[in-house]
């Protein structure tokens, strides 16, 4: 009795100090999580991620510089903290990872909100909402009038890998032949040279191809037929510097700033003459 009886106790005190200790752990990590704000403006940097390739969004200069509204944006983030900004290019692939592995403190780079990547990220408010639109062969405009009509296996439909635009695609016209890119210029060149029938992505881009380079020889059937909110990620956890962007966009968007920057880039055409 007396066996059982210091075994049940060394079991117990072995799971208390394991308790004890992942407690300690979780404390840890919660402290870290909270210590981010201060640590970027301990740094006096903050390091943005965002793949330079989504107009109006985040794209090359001529001078090899990244510009767009994202830019724009998170420019105004670093002035408001009083920090200089870093901005490092990633590929789409590795954004979520590199945000992970502390290569950046958050992500802008027009990435829409889902319940999966909200599993991983946390999310500051939508800075703005687009959706999924199509652009089309010219000679197919009489047949394909709405993406229902391009589930056919006859028709070849890409978009971009790993976005919700290839989500899309596969959820709502899965019968069609699917081709994924890495890259946004290269499904649409291959529309523009007949490779592909269709190609589905985000308004903002789509609008701006078919009205430079595939003007008169595609057709863009412009109204979105999903709702996609974009938001900057961080990490999870991040309730200090998720509190600090949200206060900071509900200023913006209500102190003339949000909208001076939202007219440069999608009212305007200037800036497309200083694209790489």
């Amino acid at each position: 009795m007396k066996d059982f009886f210091k075994k049940g106790l060394f079991g117990l005190i072995v799971f208390l100090m394991a308790f004890s200790l992942n407690s300690c752990d979780q404390q840890k990590q919660e402290v870290v999580k909270q210590e981010a704000l201060n640590k970027i403006i301990k740094r006096g940097t903050l390091i943005v991620g965002m793949e330079a390739g989504y107009m109006p969004f985040e794209m090359r200069a001529k001078d090899g510089s990244i510009i767009g509204f994202d830019v724009d944006m998170v420019t105004e983030i670093a002035k408001a903290m009083g920090v200089k900004l870093k901005l490092v290019n990633t590929n789409w692939d590795g954004i979520g990872a590199g945000l992970m592995t502390d290569k950046f403190d958050m992500i802008a780079s027009g990435m829409t909100i889902t319940q999966g990547r909200n599993l991983q990220f946390n999310f500051a408010n939508p800075y703005i909402s687009v959706g999924q639109t199509i652009l089309l062969k010219k000679s197919l405009a009489s047949k394909i009038k709405s993406y229902k009509d391009l589930n056919n296996p006859r028709y070849k439909v890409g978009s971009k890998l790993g976005t919700t635009g290839e989500q899309a695609t596969k959820r709502m016209v899965p019968r069609a032949t699917y081709r994924s890119y890495d890259t946004e210029q290269e499904g649409t060149l291959d529309l523009l040279d007949g490779k592909i029938d269709a190609f589905i992505y985000d308004l903002p881009f789509n609008s701006i191809m078919a009205s430079e380079k595939g003007k008169g020889k595609i057709v863009h059937l412009d109204q979105p037929f999903t709702f996609e909110p974009l938001g900057w990620a961080v990490q999870k956890g991040n309730h200090d510097f998720l509190n600090w962007l949200n206060n900071f966009l509900y200023q913006v968007k209500h102190d003339g700033t949000y909208d001076k920057i939202y007219a440069k880039w999608f009212k305007s055409v200037e800036w497309r003459k200083n694209l790489k």
